[in-house]
């Protein structure tokens, strides 16, 4: 796995790629400099939460033959503002999903995804404290 960081504009900005050409904008707070021209890194950490963990849940989901139509993912999280470096102390993601699926499944996928696939709740989840939540919309 390689990503490359260029600087883009600015003090702060800067475009990520990978080996595939995707690429992705980051900036600083702007109470630092930052021009919000794009994620900040600790959000960036948060939208990797939120994609392994996704991708973990539609495919136990999708294995268990559940009729999965869509998923929406939120996350909340706060930071140790008084340490140094000001990690996350608590992160809530709360997932609404659409079909008619079966409860028990779907607690069972959250809860392999979150005790077992996810790597970036495993990684986070060592200094923060990771909560989950489902909605079920038919």
């Amino acid at each position: 796995m390689e990503i490359n960081l260029i600087r883009k504009s600015g003090l702060f900005n800067f475009e990520a790629g990978n080996s595939g050409g995707n690429t992705v904008e980051l900036d600083a707070n702007p109470k630092i400099g930052g021009e919000g021209k794009g994620f900040r890194p600790m959000e960036m950490l948060l939208v990797g939460l939120g994609g392994c963990s996704g991708i973990d849940v539609v495919n136990v989901l999708t294995k268990q033959k559940e009729p999965l139509d869509d998923i929406k993912i939120k996350i909340n999280a706060t930071r140790k503002d008084e340490e140094m470096p000001p990690i996350f102390d608590v992160i809530d993601i709360h997932f609404n999903l659409y079909g008619k699926l079966n409860e028990q499944k779907v607690e069972r996928a959250l809860a392999l995804t979150f005790e077992k696939y996810c790597s970036v709740s495993n990684i986070l989840g060592r200094s923060a404290t990771i909560k989950f939540s489902y909605t079920i919309h038919n």
